[in-house]
């Protein structure tokens, strides 16, 4: 049974291709949702899929690409409802 989880990143992710890099995290593990930026600075991912696969993308999200800086990241889990065919970036 797949899970949702929700991610907010928080620290200098903004205008370090965060979105794009996660993107490319999420469908190199075969999940589905979006990542966006958010007025306050951090970054947003929702995403679906294997619990397992979820747990590497949380992972990555707590580094970032190069060039970012994450100073806390939080996460919530739940129950997928299977509402997403793809992932994508958010603007």
């Amino acid at each position: 049974m797949d899970s949702r989880l929700h991610i907010l990143i928080y620290g200098d992710v903004q205008g370090v291709f965060f979105r794009a890099n996660t993107q490319s995290q999420a469908n190199r593990l075969g999940l589905t949702g979006w990542v966006r930026n958010v007025e306050d600075g951090s970054v947003e991912v929702l995403a679906e899929g294997r619990a397992e696969k979820l747990k590497q993308l949380l992972e990555w999200c707590r580094h970032g690409p190069a060039g970012a800086s994450v100073d806390d990241v939080k996460e919530e889990w739940g129950a997928a409802d299977g509402s997403f065919r793809d992932f994508r970036v958010i603007r």
